[in-house]
């Protein structure tokens, strides 16, 4: 079977390369076979160093080049080059086969019977619009599928800029004053609110929440029921989907102003991407790869959240000798809501980067609030610096970098593995984001657990992959939030940060085993 032929070559690569020993390979390599043979769709949760370093895509790259059927395998483009010059020609110099190897946005022909690399907005683009750019039931590999939700959320979102309102107007010069004045008033509607970090805002009465609730009062609408009675015009095709948008329940509407031009541009999104999805999961056999998911090792609540039906589902845990890091956890400080944190949080940095034994070494400090997070670097810059630099992509090992959680998720593998990282807060999204209020709303309104279902996994998550370069150099994580110690939640997050010793206090020898103690 393929299974025993891709265990058998995948383990004597493994030796010959003198690879590192990742324990999981030939597991993860079965089961994308066995998921090729037979059509099964899996999902695997990989996590830690190895998912940090990539050391399992040597084991589903074996499955797909020895598996004789044409295959998909939807990269996204951090991981395209590695893949494509580097693990792919290793793989194809060992093995006997030589199976085509292609990267595009569509297939190739009929008669192409290799495995094509493409990127996660194409295929998904073909997977919702149920097109012909790729052909259908071939069995297709998903890698770095913790960022899927926002994928599809990214694929299914309108966006209509000045350009589509004067197509509207060309198309209906007789209406060209009513089209203007609902510009106007939505316009006023969105400048009139302050600015925010966030750069948007959402436009609540123009969205229908429910079939079962009367519509509030609604420009868009108004105008979307006068233009579609004037069936003699053809409507552009940008604003016909945005009426079919709006004619859905639980939809995001929001502006994004730009406010130095006096323009803005619309956005329409589903608020949950499950029903858009649901039925389309079963069309063809889908072997999706992430770091970490979910708690759990059926991944529940992950493939709640996209629709996604029972599978064959697998968790690997970081390794619990080479993988674990020093975690300091202090519980006397404010917490963050209050206005005492600031001066706390800055006096335990202080303290953290004076400690012998993280000196000189490289440095993250993790601030999710951006008044914050500047504020924490004009404040290190003054006692340490040079050294410290906020979001600079390219640093050295004796910097310290103070950062954002999406700057550090985007950065983290070009930068040197940190001896420290410090995390000023947890990733919980705030909900002063409007999308993130609109999110919410939505599970209030279903009655469902919009904490637990998305604000904690989404932190969750976040959390597992920040702390993965730390592992990889056994270093020290600092998480200075205080609502992990009194919150009934502390024990998931601490759970996610296993395994981990803990370090009681801070001392020039705080690192010796009479201070530690693994959870």
């Amino acid at each position: 079977m393929l299974e025993a032929r891709v265990h058998e070559q995948l383990r004597a690569f493994l030796r010959q390369q003198g690879e590192a020993a990742w324990p999981h390979h030939l597991t993860v390599a079965r089961l994308v076979a066995r998921a090729l043979r037979l059509g099964r769709s899996a999902l695997m949760q990989v996590g830690g160093t190895a998912f940090y370093r990539g050391h399992y895509r040597l084991s589903y790259l074996m499955s797909l080049l020895m598996w004789p059927e044409p295959a998909v395998l939807v990269l996204p483009a951090p991981l395209r080059q590695q893949v494509q010059r580097v693990e792919i020609p290793r793989l194809q110099q060992w093995l006997p086969t030589h199976k085509p190897i292609l990267w595009g946005e569509t297939w190739p022909g009929a008669d192409f019977r290799g495995l094509l690399l493409t990127s996660p907005e194409a295929w998904l683009d073909h997977w919702l619009q149920d097109d012909d750019r790729f052909p259908r039931h071939l069995p297709v590999v998903i890698d770095g599928v913790d960022d899927l939700e926002q994928w599809i959320r990214q694929c299914l979102t309108l966006t209509l800029g000045a350009e589509d309102w004067e197509a509207l107007m060309l198309a209906y010069p007789q209406e060209q004053d009513g089209i203007r004045d609902v510009r106007v008033h939505l316009t006023h509607s969105l400048f009139q609110h302050p600015p925010n970090p966030y750069g948007c805002h959402l436009l609540e009465s123009e969205v229908q929440w429910s079939k079962d609730r009367p519509r509030g009062p609604s420009h868009l609408r108004h105008l979307s029921q006068h233009l579609n009675a004037l069936t003699a015009t053809a409507m552009p095709a940008a604003w016909r989907k945005l009426w079919a948008h709006l004619d859905q329940p639980e939809q995001l509407l929001w502006g994004q102003p730009d406010r130095d031009r006096g323009q803005w541009t619309l956005h329409s999104a589903p608020v949950d991407v499950a029903p858009a999805v649901r039925q389309r999961w079963d069309r063809q056999p889908l072997v999706l790869l992430g770091g970490a998911l979910d708690q759990e090792s059926d991944a529940a609540t992950y493939r709640q959240r996209l629709g996604v039906g029972a599978m064959t589902c697998l968790k690997f845990a970081p390794d619990r000798h080479n993988e674990v890091i020093q975690l300091y956890v202090p519980d006397r400080l404010p917490l963050p809501n209050t206005a005492q944190f600031q001066p706390a949080l800055l006096g335990e940095l202080a303290r953290l980067l004076v400690q012998p034994d993280l000196q000189g070494g490289f440095t993250v400090v993790l601030v999710g609030d951006m008044p914050l997070k500047t504020q924490v670097g004009s404040a290190l810059a003054a006692q340490f610096g040079s050294r410290v630099q906020v979001e600079v992509p390219a640093l050295s090992a004796h910097n310290i970098l103070v950062t954002g959680w999406e700057f550090w998720r985007q950065h983290q593998t070009h930068l040197p593995a940190p001896k420290l990282l410090a995390i000023a807060t947890l990733p919980l999204p705030s909900l002063e984001d409007p999308l993130v209020a609109g999110r919410v709303a939505y599970y209030k309104r279903q009655r469902q657990d919009w904490f637990r279902l998305y604000l904690l996994p989404t932190a969750l998550n976040e959390l597992q992959r920040a702390i993965a370069p730390v592992r990889d150099r056994q270093g020290m994580v600092a998480l200075l939030d205080n609502r992990v110690n009194y919150r009934s939640y502390g024990p998931q997050i601490l759970e996610a940060l296993s395994p981990a010793a803990r370090v009681r206090h801070l001392d020039p020898t705080w690192l010796s085993p009479a201070d530690c103690s693994h959870p």
